[in-house]
């Protein structure tokens, strides 16, 4: 390489930084901006982020609910809902965790009504934007972690350092909590923060760790239609929530109650009245046939949502399977449509949050996936329907009784994503309630 090469390459290299440089810190700058406008709120209460790939707005439901029911008032911030106590309305601002201004008015409010503990799911985008600086984080869970917004991130170790974050923050408090999902295999990435207080749960035997402050084992797991039960550390606990993955969610939440000092009877009596948020495995209809509603939106989490609705012991599983556009993770298109393939009898191929890709291109990337193993036949067992409430039609149309017809990829959220930033108001819930009604009135 030349010398003009290289200083050409230096200059460029130099620029990058420096737009990097101008970008974090006109995030940073924001975040300050916004805690500041806000009289820094969150010193006022004591914050827990929750933070993982699955189970984070179901984990966050479940403490606020908990700690609620316990006396202590308590706020959250999820995907899905926010909450003030038992006050509680939806999130319809398509985003996991909101932007700084609008999360610090939302912790001031929490604050200025009493709150002791507010409850945040923390996502990778938003660390990555510095909007988890400047709360007063006191404690950080650690549900799991899987392949996921690794276009954004630039590889998964950099999605997991983000997430890390979080517990780097809490580290830095004296009295700072962490909570640990033992059976994923990342967990010991997390381990190493300097935490000063470390609780690990674990569905499986014990590892022999001895850097933690207290493990908590689960056991005796039994899972129906009804819901599941289990022991913890010997005490039995149930829950209406379905699925190995919701015992999980559900043993992060116990814990995070255990290390702030509410009594194990307590903890039980409110996980007994708590229920899952809007859209997490959400149960329709029963009769004729099964009709369920849930997030799933990436591979590991539509394959354990798909083994899970085998407690219903349906007939025949009807699936829809999509992905997202907006250059979302394609690498997970073809690998949602595996999944499919692999667990259910009927799929039905669709899109959920297009942007500004054609979603037809999307289907048949999807779509490869269904078809690789070449076991099945477009028209018979598969079938692609772009329009995802015409593929909602569709599926329930040629459900029969006791089949089981599963809707994952947007689970409770209001909205669907379009082109030219447009979004359009959505509900799966209530298109399977619209095309029901119409059911019941016409043969379709």
């Amino acid at each position: 390489m030349s010398l003009a090469d290289n200083l050409k390459r230096s200059f460029w290299v130099v620029w990058i930084y420096k737009i990097k440089f101008l970008i974090k810190a006109y995030h940073y700058s924001l975040a300050f901006l916004g805690a500041l406008v806000y009289g820094f709120p969150s010193r006022r209460m004591r914050v827990i982020g929750v933070t993982g790939t699955k189970g984070k707005t179901t984990t966050c439901n479940l403490i606020a609910q908990i700690f609620n029911f316990s006396g202590y008032k308590t706020g959250m911030a999820s995907t899905v809902n926010f909450r003030i106590g038992e006050e509680e309305w939806s999130n319809d601002a398509k985003q996991t965790m909101l932007g700084r201004f609008a999360l610090q008015k939302l912790l001031k409010r929490m604050a200025n009504e009493g709150c002791k503990y507010a409850v945040v799911e923390t996502s990778s985008e938003g660390i990555l934007q510095y909007r988890h600086r400047f709360i007063n984080y006191r404690a950080a869970i650690f549900t799991n972690l899987s392949p996921e917004h690794i276009e954004r991130h630039g590889g998964f170790e950099s999605y997991r350092a983000a997430k890390i974050k979080l517990f780097e923050a809490v580290a830095k408090k004296e009295d700072g909590v962490g909570v640990f999902n033992l059976d994923d295999e990342n967990v010991e990435f997390f381990l190493k923060t300097k935490i000063e207080r470390k609780y690990g749960y674990s569905l499986k035997n014990d590892d022999g760790r001895l850097n933690l402050t207290r493990k908590f084992f689960i056991d005796n797991v039994k899972i129906d239609k009804k819901g599941s039960s289990f022991n913890f550390n010997a005490e039995k606990f149930e829950t209406s929530l379905v699925g190995e993955f919701n015992v999980y969610n559900v043993a992060a939440a116990i814990v995070v109650a255990v290390t702030q000092g509410i009594d194990l009877q307590k903890i039980r009596e409110g996980l007994k009245q708590a229920k899952a948020p809007a859209g997490r495995m959400e149960v329709v209809i029963q009769k004729p046939f099964w009709v369920v509603v849930d997030y799933a939106y990436e591979p590991k989490s539509l394959e354990s949502a798909l083994q899970t609705v085998g407690v219903f012991k349906p007939k025949r599983v009807i699936t829809l399977v999509g992905s997202a556009g907006g250059g979302r993770d394609r690498w997970r298109r073809p690998v949602m449509g595996e999944v499919a393939d692999e667990l259910a009898d009927v799929v039905l191929v669709t899109t959920d949050d297009p942007y500004d890709e054609d979603p037809e291109k999307i289907v048949d990337e999807v779509l490869v996936g269904v078809l690789k193993n070449k076991k099945r036949v477009l028209g018979e067992n598969v079938f692609r329907v772009v329009d995802r409430k015409e593929a909602i039609y569709e599926a329930l149309k040629m459900a029969k009784e006791g089949d089981l017809v599963f809707i994952p990829g947007k689970g409770g959220e209001l909205w669907m994503n379009v082109a030219d930033g447009k979004k359009i108001p959505w509900s799966d819930v209530e298109i399977v309630r619209e095309v029901l009604k119409s059911r019941k009135t016409t043969s379709f």
